[in-house]
């Protein structure tokens, strides 16, 4: 082959491999920031069998449907099943979990489309909650919040990215127990907030605006301090907010369960566990990062991903922190809490539960409860 010819090969191959590696970028980047669509009803309920009163529904065999506490089961015609830790062996493809409440009127039955999740409770009366549905005024729009009346101590709730409200009840639950008057908030995009432009997430960058207006709405409500309590992408924005410096004189508390305090780290471990090239979390950054490549993703603007992370933030960050994670945790691996306590063991505590990604209090719900809660009545 002549050189002329050679060169136009090579070249032709390294345009076909750019197109490639471009359109891997596109497609993480798109994934990851993708408009809210609802449950996935992956699973297929095989068989539903009765031992005196109690009820057990047949699934396949899975880590989630195999792992040790206690879960809830959607149905894809409504209603949802709670799920005890109660395990029976059915083979090595299915596996058979003990129902120990369930919504009003549901009857499982073989071939049901369901659900997995460790969001547990759907509503706050679901967890024993007396709460109340309002709406706060943010820059994005109108968020439906639940508020649940305690002192003047308020804690705020906030969920992360793809979840709703009701992941937070958990945690709720302490707060009310402590007597503190609690938000369990929406923002916008997340399915209860306004939808924003193309619904597309910010991975907490423009949602914390959202949530600052919560704060400021508890502030005008007599809140005389007040605890973030952040789940996921909840702690990408709790952390970013507990920064700002007309809000710090105000925040007491930050309590943390599986943060996204690294969006590379967890962006790479979410490529590998979904059996991507290592290399994809570096070819999906610039569509997060550049300006026009992001509006052509559909996001408003650029996210500054380093401007989120726990490396720039430990230095400023002055605020009692509790970190709740899993050593499991696929998603969002332990290594940045672990890294930012390691940093600011002045203000970081860590607790280590052997759990996946935000179902530490699933997995042992009472020692969760009690970390939790002794922290908070140690530090507070």
């Amino acid at each position: 082959m002549k050189p002329a010819r050679i060169v136009a090969a090579i070249t032709g191959a390294a345009a076909v491999v750019a197109a490639g590696a471009a359109a891997l970028g596109w497609i993480v980047a798109r994934t990851l920031t993708a408009p809210v669509s609802g449950r996935d009803f992956d699973l297929r309920v095989h068989d539903v069998e009765h031992d005196g009163e109690r009820t057990w529904i047949v699934l396949d065999r899975t880590s989630d449907t195999a792992a040790t506490g206690i879960y809830n089961l959607g149905f894809e015609h409504g209603g949802w099943a709670q799920l005890g830790p109660e395990i029976r062996d059915h083979g090595p493809d299915r596996i058979a979990r003990a129902v120990t409440g369930a919504s009003d009127g549901l009857e499982p039955k073989p071939g049901d489309r369901v659900s997995w999740s460790g969001i547990y409770y759907a509503t706050p009366a679901d967890a024993g909650l007396d709460a109340r549905e309002i709406t706060i005024q943010t820059p994005g729009g109108a968020c439906p919040a639940w508020r649940i009346d305690g002192s003047s101590t308020w804690a705020i709730h906030i969920h992360g990215l793809g979840g709703t409200r009701a992941g937070t009840l958990r945690g709720v639950q302490v707060a009310t127990e402590l007597g503190y008057t609690s938000l369990a908030v929406s923002y916008r995009n997340d399915g209860d907030g306004p939808i924003i432009g193309s619904g597309r997430a910010t991975l907490g960058w423009t949602e914390a605006d959202d949530v600052e207006a919560a704060i400021h709405y508890a502030l005008r409500c007599g809140a005389d301090r007040v605890i973030l309590f952040g789940w996921s992408m909840g702690g990408t924005i709790a952390l970013q907010l507990v920064l700002r410096p007309h809000l710090k004189p105000f925040l007491a508390g930050l309590v943390l369960d599986s943060p996204v305090l690294d969006w590379r780290r967890a962006i790479r471990a979410n490529c590998k566990h979904a059996g991507l090239p290592g290399f994809a979390e570096k070819l999906a950054m610039p569509w997060l990062e550049s300006a026009p490549l992001a509006r052509l993703l559909g996001l408003p603007s650029e996210i500054p991903i380093d401007a989120m992370s726990y490396r720039t933030s430990a230095k400023r960050l002055t605020t009692p922190t509790l970190i709740i994670h899993g050593a499991g945790d696929l998603s969002v691996p332990i290594d940045a809490a672990a890294d930012l306590r390691d940093m600011r063991p002045d203000r970081v505590e860590l607790y280590q539960f052997n759990s996946g990604h935000t179902v530490s209090w699933n997995r042992e719900p009472a020692a969760w409860r009690t970390t939790m809660s002794h922290w908070l009545q140690r530090t507070t």
